[in-house]
């Protein structure tokens, strides 16, 4: 017969951020520790709230399952010597499942024979394993920063204060901390009581009724329905992000949600510096109208019960008026400060000990920009605004309120740049160089914001690697990887014409003459080379099969859009007729042919047959075409004056002999099949491709 089992630990608050993590750890560790100790059940289900985590299992099985397993050991050649004395070998095995020699049996596999070893284990009662199965579970748990309590060693996220454990409606004996295990549960901290849980399957109808709503998906749900329904109400647009609603539901165990005010005069403030300070502060949903602007409202969720909504929104409100005050005061005095005094100060902050400071940032910035305008020859007027940009792009740093707030970088030098009499093509940079952000963020909309991001991006990616600093594993400080896919982004997005290599060797050239790299250029470009790759490959493994990716990689990335471009005609030529798969076989048996030719010049003169000359002049008749096809990215054009060789190629395989007894004629025609192969290996190498 199964049981239920409830396991709670209580806790004091817990921060916000842990706690769904710490939910999933402790659902997966109960379910490995029961598979590992062979415990059946059906599922395994996780709550969660500021003050405990939970697991409920259902249909616990009473009793271990019984095990019989063979185990195979080493070979009897390895397991015993010339005279039948057992090997280190066979002791160790022996040692390691627990048993003596004498119980080894000899079983011929493959023509060989192996000792194996039968063991048996009569499963035990789950009661007797649970009281340290349970205490594994939250022994084994890890959390970003831990506590240590009274005289205890034993650290955890935060102090237990209690423990239920009720295998059915049994209690567990099991002790954590001095915290022994029993079946009383606390409710809401102000609104509900201690509380006995009868049983497993009662834990959540009986905590709800002590104003505690432990399932984390329910919590949820009625956090959104609530201010659904107040903004249906109110004819209000509230803006929810995804990271505020995860904290916000796991500060509260009673959500309610409620609205308040504030003075209309704040909203002379810039929108995003009061969104941010209600967020980010006092964990507020801002209240906005259909067009998306900022109203005087404010929604937020109470960790309680509908009483006295008035008083708690009144206190709300006279906590935003301090903060937005503060805020206010912040926006007047840093508009009295000179953008020139403000970009000054940027000489004394260091932006990393070996590549000085944020100023100097600034010039490596200057530098890398404009010779990307003059690459990319744009108009004389984008290329005086792209200066300009750069030179300021970062004096916002120094402002009182990106010192309060450092997430609205950008978003405050656009601003103050726009009220300093700035063009509003430098203003919008000033706010653009940061994008995108993270990923799914939008680029740069404006071409001069996109060359200074990628100018500051790359000069952080570029400094950084020059002092050996590289991304491995997942440690990654600086977020290059992250910088990186923008470069990515933007490059695609803006079809750039220029190429990863180009970027490399100006931002080279640009650190080069401000301090002297301790690594060499090869080094620093191979390794950003094999660094921005792994960004393409991501890009394309987005909407490309696995081979397709591999195979246009292997033609070379460096220029981003040109790949792109090949990969989406080579996806969608693969995805059509079986036609392109005896073409690919054609150029599949070129390249095999190709790889043993020592030159690729063709002599037309030793021609012995006409499929020779055949597949000669339908190659040049497609060559030069080809050629401007790829340098224009017009991939699928590339493609199909390709393909238009298969023809010629079967007509030649079926009736020439390429490796003739005539040593000129045979590297001839090695030579001409290497010519059309450099052509294939300039597009994707096809051998890649799996059908």
């Amino acid at each position: 017969m199964a049981k239920d089992l409830l396991f709670e630990i209580g806790l004091e608050e817990v921060p916000a951020r842990f706690i769904r993590a710490a939910m999933n750890q402790m659902k997966e560790k109960t379910e490995k520790w029961l598979n590992d100790s062979n415990i059946s059940y059906t599922a395994v289900e996780a709550y969660a709230t500021p003050r405990r985590l939970a697991v409920i299992v259902k249909e616990v099985a009473e009793k271990q399952e019984d095990i019989h397993e063979e185990v195979k050991g080493p070979s009897r050649k390895i397991a015993q010597d010339e005279n039948g004395n057992w090997s280190k070998a066979a002791l160790g095995f022996a040692r390691s499942q627990g048993v003596d020699p004498d119980q080894f049996t000899f079983k011929e596999v493959g023509g060989v024979e192996y000792i194996y070893v039968n063991k048996s284990r009569i499963g035990v009662q789950t009661a007797e394993v649970l009281p340290e199965g349970l205490l594994q579970v939250i022994t084994s748990m890890s959390f970003p920063k831990n506590m240590r309590w009274g005289a205890h060693d034993f650290k955890f996220v935060r102090p237990i204060k209690w423990i239920v454990a009720l295998f059915g409606k049994d209690i567990v004996n099991l002790e954590i901390a001095g915290v022994k295990a029993g079946k009383i549960s606390r409710g809401h901290r102000f609104l509900g009581t201690e509380v006995e849980i009868s049983e497993p399957s009662a834990y959540v109808e009986t905590l709800r009724k002590q104003y505690v709503i432990v399932d984390v998906n329910e919590r949820q749900e009625l956090i959104t329905s609530q201010i659904k329904a107040l903004a249906e109400e109110k004819k209000w647009k509230i803006g929810v992000k995804d990271d505020l609603l995860e904290e916000v539901l796991f500060l509260v165990e009673w959500p309610t949600a409620l609205f308040g005010t504030f003075d209309p005069s704040f909203l002379n403030i810039p929108q995003d510096v009061l969104i941010t300070s209600m967020r980010e502060h006092q964990r507020y949903f801002p209240v906005l109208n259909e067009q998306g602007q900022l109203l005087p409202y404010f929604v937020t969720v109470r960790n309680g019960n509908k009483d006295s909504l008035d008083i708690i929104a009144r206190g709300n409100e006279k906590v935003l008026r301090a903060r937005l005050s503060d805020a206010k005061f912040f926006y007047e005095e840093d508009q009295k400060m000179a953008i020139k005094d403000a970009v000054s100060k940027l000489e004394s902050i260091v932006f990393h000990e070996e590549l000085g400071t944020v100023g100097d940032k600034v010039r490596r910035i200057r530098s890398i920009a404009d010779r990307l305008a003059e690459r990319l020859q744009v108009s004389a007027g984008t290329s005086e605004s792209v200066s300009r940009a750069s030179d300021i792009c970062k004096f916002d740093l120094v402002t009182q309120m990106v010192y309060e707030f450092p997430e609205l970088q950008g978003v405050m030098g656009e601003d103050y740049a726009r009220k300093a009499g700035e063009s509003e093509e430098v203003a919008k940079a000033i706010f653009e160089h940061y994008q995108p952000r993270f990923s799914g963020d939008d680029v740069p909309a404006s071409m001069v914001g996109t060359i200074v991001s990628i100018a500051d991006k790359m000069d952080t990616i570029v400094g950084t690697f020059s002092i050996g600093i590289i991304p491995t594993g997942s440690q990654d400080p600086y977020a290059l990887r992250r910088q990186a896919a923008g470069i990515v982004q933007m490059m695609l997005e803006h079809k750039l014409s220029i190429t990863l290599g180009e970027v490399f060797q100006i931002a080279l050239d640009a650190h080069k003459n401000f301090h002297e790299l301790k690594r060499s250029d090869e080094e620093i470009r191979k390794d950003l080379y094999e660094f921005f790759g792994l960004r393409v490959k991501k890009t394309l493994s987005e909407d490309l099969r696995y081979d397709v990716v591999d195979a246009v990689i292997a033609s070379g990335f460096d220029d981003i859009v040109s790949v792109v471009a090949r990969g989406q005609s080579l996806m969608k030529a693969v995805q059509g007729t079986d036609d392109f798969k005896t073409t690919v076989e054609s150029f599949n048996r070129v390249s095999n042919l190709a790889s043993k030719a020592s030159f690729t010049t063709v002599t037309q003169e030793l021609f012995a047959q006409d499929e020779e000359a055949k597949l000669y002049e339908a190659w040049k008749s497609v060559s030069g075409a080809y050629e401007q096809a790829l340098s224009e990215r017009k991939a699928e054009e590339a493609l199909h004056l390709l393909a238009s060789l298969k023809p010629a190629i079967t007509e030649f395989f079926d009736n020439v002999m390429v490796m003739a007894e005539d040593e000129k004629v045979r590297m001839n025609r090695l030579a001409l099949l290497a010519s059309i192969d450099r052509d294939l290996k300039q597009y994707a190498d096809f051998s890649k491709l799996v059908w």
